[in-house]
């Protein structure tokens, strides 16, 4: 877009960041007497929910291992421009490139962006699904705030909230003994995110002079004005003295 062509992997990382959320919970199933028989870890997977209702009416008794219950499976249902997060878009994130101080990267202040996550949760056993809920909920009062590093070759770290909008559940208890009965419970979840533009390579300022004429069509200069690292060298104004206006014309390299 506008002649440039550039890849950030902004929006892979966001997924990335919410599925490391749930991608390590456990439930225990324990018989009468309060003994643990089987712990299992709770799999994650990006993709929309029908998808794996679908497998579960083509696999009934849940013969393939790759689709056992309970899972999880989530996935962005939406994006949105949050005007309340705008910054002055003449901020600036910069950082030199490698060793070289002649030149830098220089990017501007990120487009804020709201994402829509939807997680759900599929079971077979109503105890299941509170087990897994009641092990999310506590972190989110109602948002949970990681630091996500979204630029490689900036390392620029931003603090992502994501905020839990509204929890429900829905049990399929109704049909025919043929269908398979689904336990599935739905969180909405909004990631505050932002999205970077290109980079763009700039010199580094070295030498700047400065000079003073008495008008804007004057050809000779009345004073100057220079400045260089470690240095500054300078001489007084005689429109200091004789009180008239100069204009300056300042010369960067």
């Amino acid at each position: 877009m506008f002649g440039t062509s550039f890849y950030n992997e902004t929006t892979r990382r966001y997924v990335a960041v919410f599925g490391t959320l749930f991608n390590d919970i456990r439930i225990t199933r324990k018989d009468n007497s309060n003994t643990s028989i089987q712990t299992m870890t709770v799999p994650v997977n990006y993709g929309p929910m029908q998808k794996f209702l679908a497998r579960l009416e083509q696999d009934p008794d849940l013969t393939a291992p790759q689709i056992t219950l309970p899972r999880m499976a989530f996935e962005i249902t939406g994006m949105s421009y949050d005007g309340e997060r705008n910054l002055t878009p003449m901020n600036r994130y910069t950082k030199s490139i490698g060793t070289n101080d002649s030149s830098f990267n220089t990017r501007y202040t990120p487009a804020p962006y709201n994402i829509t996550f939807q997680l759900n949760i599929m079971t077979k056993f109503q105890e299941d699904g509170t087990k897994i809920v009641d092990q999310i909920l506590p972190y989110f009062k109602p948002d949970f705030t990681p630091t996500v590093k979204l630029l490689d070759d900036m390392d620029i770290y931003l603090d992502i909230p994501i905020v839990l909008d509204n929890v429900s559940m829905e049990d399929t208890y109704e049909g025919n003994f043929e269908q398979r009965r689904s336990l599935i419970w739905t969180l909405n979840f909004t990631l505050k995110g932002y999205y970077f533009g290109p980079a763009v390579e700039k010199k580094v300022i070295k030498f700047a002079k400065a000079n003073f004429y008495t008008s804007l069509t004057a050809n000779t200069q009345e004073e100057y004005v220079t400045v260089q690292p470690g240095s500054v060298s300078y001489t007084h104004l005689r429109a200091h003295e004789t009180g008239r206006n100069l204009v300056c014309r300042l010369l960067l390299e």
